[in-house]
């Protein structure tokens, strides 16, 4: 293949020989026709030449890549919580968040020595 870049499997599925990118981690932009400089926004560590051949793997593997690709999908989804819980559990991040940040601004002036004196 192209400068030694080849496909492999280390144990985590198809991946780019030069690095720990996956095929799977394409493919979402492969079916949305992202073009080589829009992948390369996304992932600045890939050359075209290793994009080139994950789009050709792509090519030579349509239907098992797809297949794996949906199983994905569904795992993802199955995991999802209902959209109401989903924003309860932001509500309660960002009331943490700024619980924190009110006593972090509480502490500042005690540290900087700026408290008023007693």
């Amino acid at each position: 293949m192209t400068n030694g870049i080849h496909i492999v499997d280390r144990g985590r599925g198809p991946q780019l020989s030069t690095s720990r990118i996956t095929v799977q981690d394409l493919v979402p932009y492969l079916r949305q026709h992202y073009t080589h400089p829009q992948i390369q926004e996304v992932m600045p560590v890939l050359t075209m030449e290793e994009i080139q051949v994950v789009e050709r793997y792509v090519q030579d593997n349509y239907e098992a890549v797809m297949e794996q690709d949906r199983r994905i999908r569904e795992r993802a989804e199955a995991r999802r919580l209902p959209p109401a819980q989903e924003e309860a559990l932001h509500q309660q991040r960002l009331a943490r968040l700024e619980d924190f940040r009110h006593k972090i601004r509480q502490q500042r002036p005690e540290r900087n020595g700026d408290r008023a004196a007693s």
